[in-house]
């Protein structure tokens, strides 16, 4: 079968930023289908080059060619929510309305919710719905999984695995890339690499790709000390004034200092965990908590030691935050006893970013008691050092923090929590809008801290790497702690975030005083969900493929009608492009409602059985 034509296709794309090019030969191409990932260090232009793919912004040179009709739809980092409802949101673009509120409810959205206040997790899903309600060609995801819990990332997950349109995503999130893609592209050193299979295979492939890179260098620049011992000290070269040899050796050394300035700049990450704590860091005995009616935790028992690495994962709402709170001592029990041990020197890096107000410079932020100074782990550093450590420019420092993107805003709080000593790191989504570099350097930096560790994080792939342990809340009151990261935690405990508890003598904890162990302190049974009908959205699409069924042979019986005359593309090449063009998305549209109308058709049957 014959590869399908590009949905967009960029060639030799160059895009100026500044005194160095962004872009320098960018090729790149998306195909129907396909599900791509874009991958590449902050700064790099992973989302300069989502917005040239859909033409929103123009490249200085090269070729962008688009399949005519494509339809595109986007979700940026920081979505922007208008309208009086999230109904109205989502149905301001080009989704029908009943389309638009199908899919706020899949996303588990109200849709007449009013769209103020939102929190980071509803507005990303509203944003996700409207995308996923247009119907594109082509969905461009910037982070997604930012601000998610578990369930909706593996919702969102389902539904592309699912969907018929394609994907380009940045993401940092390794988890959700190895499920969703089937390629690759990396942008580095200003191009762009394709690698045509999923992100699994990305590392070991980059791996090698930057050896070869490190070894053509290495080879460069013996070569450039040959050439220059040569020509400096041969009478012959001296004599004869070779220009032509000049002129090459300056090429060399010019391709060589422009390959080391594309050379990726490390993070300097550095971590003192200060005076040791006690063997006891945090006990918590028969424990609950809740706010007016809702049960928060029921009452649970844990222990925390130095050195632990403790994860606590759970959908947005179950009560995460509330359990650090009631570890750290800053939140007291409804019931049952907290004690902390001795020499606890915690810090606490906030998910809100409370304390970077947005008018605030970079400056500021690093120095808030004033001065050009900021002691780092003990020692005195000039403030434009420390943040280079944290690659900021020193031009950056007297900017406001609103000017800053959300991985740089991620960095500065990781600069001034990193700065104090504490034997106790508290660490509530650490990974939004972090490069992947970024997160290696993070969690090399975590693995080697001596003090104790208390990780938030939808995260799987960095719980995985870092937990030593793993306590879940399932939004219901009930916890399970599991030995383990979050791989662990699901094998030993499935169904615990997604099914619903059935009453444990009356609604207690089966064990009030249990430890570590994956003992689970409120028993969930499956229960059966099979809905009695069709959902909303289903109904809606079965209307719809059965209108399209009705209505697209006619109109590909008028397009053929159009091509059979001899003279038309003698007579105007355009119009017959046209139609032929017309004709195959038709055909193409009718193969997609029939299959729908038998996909549903046969949730019907089954539903009914």
């Amino acid at each position: 079968m014959a590869a399908r034509p590009p949905l967009v296709a960029l060639k030799d794309v160059r895009l100026q930023d500044g005194p160095r090019p962004l872009f320098d030969g960018v090729d790149l191409a998306i195909e129907p289908r396909s599900r791509a990932a874009l991958v590449g260090r902050n700064g790099a232009g992973k989302s300069t080059l989502m917005k040239l793919v859909m033409g929103l912004v123009e490249p200085d040179a090269g070729d962008r060619s688009v399949q005519a009709g494509t339809r595109f739809a986007y979700v940026p980092q920081e979505p922007l929510i208008t309208g009086d409802t999230l109904l109205d949101y989502a149905a301001s673009g080009a989704a029908e309305r009943w389309d638009a509120e199908a899919w706020l409810t899949t996303f588990g959205l109200d849709p007449q919710k009013p769209a103020v206040n939102l929190s980071g997790g509803e507005t990303r899903r509203a944003a996700l719905a409207r995308a996923f309600a247009e119907a594109p060609d082509l969905l461009l995801l910037d982070e997604p999984t930012n601000h998610l819990d578990v369930l909706a990332i593996e919702l969102l997950e389902n539904e592309l695995l699912q969907a018929r349109f394609a994907v380009l995503v940045v993401s940092h999130d390794r988890a959700f890339l190895n499920r969703v893609t089937d390629r690759v592209h990396w942008l580095e050193h200003r191009r762009v690499r394709t690698l045509d299979k999923g992100f699994k295979a990305f590392d070991d492939w980059a791996d090698k790709v930057m050896d070869e890179e490190a070894e053509s260098l290495r080879r460069l620049t013996k070569k450039i000390e040959a050439e220059t011992y040569t020509f400096y000290r041969s009478i012959t070269a001296q004599r004869t004034r070779n220009e032509g040899r000049a002129r090459a050796l300056q090429a060399m050394r010019a391709d060589r200092a422009e390959r080391m300035k594309d050379l990726p700049k490390d993070l300097n990450l550095g971590v003192d965990a200060g005076v040791s704590s006690g063997k006891l860091v945090a006990e918590l005995k028969g424990v609950s908590k809740s706010f007016g009616d809702r049960v928060i935790l029921k009452p649970f028992t844990t222990r925390v030691m130095r050195g632990d690495r403790l994860a606590i994962v759970g959908p947005n709402g179950a009560g995460k935050t509330t359990l650090v709170k009631l570890l750290l001592g800053g939140l007291p029990a409804d019931t049952g006893a907290i004690r902390l041990g001795a020499n606890l020197d915690p810090v606490y890096l906030d998910q809100s970013r409370e304390g970077l107000k947005s008018d605030m410079t970079l400056w500021d932020a690093l120095t808030p008691g004033g001065g050009d100074s900021i002691l780092v782990r003990g020692h005195s550093k000039h403030v434009a050092a420390y943040a280079k450590d944290f690659l900021f420019q020193e031009s950056q420092l007297k900017q406001p923090i609103s000017t800053l993107s959300g991985g740089e805003r991620n960095r500065l709080l990781l600069a001034r929590a990193l700065a104090k000593p504490a034997n106790l790191l508290v660490l509530d989504e650490p990974t939004n809008d972090l490069d992947m570099d970024t997160l290696d350097k993070l969690e090399e930096l975590l693995e080697g801290y001596d003090g104790t560790l208390i990780l938030v994080s939808h995260d799987r792939d960095f719980v995985d790497r870092l937990a030593t342990s793993t306590i879940a809340l399932n939004g219901r009151g009930d916890l399970v702690e599991t030995p383990g990261g979050w791989t662990d935690f699901l094998r030993q405990n499935p169904g615990f975030l997604t099914t619903s508890p059935s009453p444990v003598g009356g609604g207690s904890a089966a064990r009030g005083d249990a430890g570590v162990g994956g003992t689970r302190h409120s028993t969930p049974q499956p229960v059966d969900r099979r809905p009695a009908k069709l959902s909303y959205k289903d109904a809606r699409r079965l209307e719809e493929v059965e209108r399209l069924m009705e209505t697209l042979p006619a109109e590909i019986a008028r397009h053929e009608a159009t091509l059979a005359d001899p003279d038309l593309y003698a007579r105007d090449p355009a119009a017959f492009d046209r139609a032929m063009k017309a004709a195959e998305k038709a055909r193409a549209d009718l193969d997609a409602a029939e299959a729908d109308w038998l996909e549903i058709e046969e949730k019907k049957a089954a539903l009914a059985g």
